[in-house]
């Protein structure tokens, strides 16, 4: 999952240039969906924070801006899926009202414990582990628990997706 391109105009990548990108550094069964960077692919190599640097490597080197990634394996994406926290989830009508915000690391028990303290009802929020699950009943263009918002308060780098295209990439990402 790349960060934050596509978004108002800013670091324009066509899904084909990025599946290109992706065949170029020898990836194999790359499958884009919609245009915000999320890409499914099979590798050989198995260290996720090299083939991380490596994209990242290749998209700075092909646009010269940086993209933050974040590599989850098939398996991971199921469990993010199958541990949802909210019944809310399984209404489609609140398929973009629920949303994972995906970390690059654990923030500090310090960190989440003031974040707590920000979420305000209706919405909700709970971490878990490398994952942030949300509920924004008003939507998430409303909220202040933004991508940005929780990287700042959290001190690591993130990339927030909604429940359908959570829910996408983890059945893409096992066919």
């Amino acid at each position: 999952m790349l960060r934050g391109i596509n978004v108002g105009g800013q670091k324009k990548i066509k899904m084909a240039d990025l599946k290109a990108l992706y065949e170029g550094l020898g990836f194999e069964n790359i499958v884009t969906y919609i245009q915000s960077g999320n890409v499914i692919f099979t590798a050989t190599a198995t260290d996720k924070e090299c083939l991380r640097k490596a994209i990242e490597m290749a998209i700075e080197e092909k646009y010269t801006f940086h993209v933050p990634v974040d590599i989850r394996t098939s398996q991971a994406l199921v469990e993010v899926v199958d541990a949802c926290p909210y019944e809310e989830a399984a209404v489609e009508d609140n398929a973009t009202k629920v949303l994972v915000t995906f970390l690059q690391s654990i923030p500090s028990r310090q960190k989440q414990a003031l974040l707590s303290s920000y979420v305000k009802s209706p919405e909700r929020l709970i971490i878990q582990g490398s994952e942030v699950y949300l509920y924004c009943p008003n939507g998430y263009g409303k909220s202040k628990l933004t991508n940005t918002f929780l990287e700042n308060k959290l001190g690591v780098l993130a990339t927030t997706r909604n429940w359908k295209s959570v829910k996408k990439l983890a059945e893409l990402s096992v066919e």
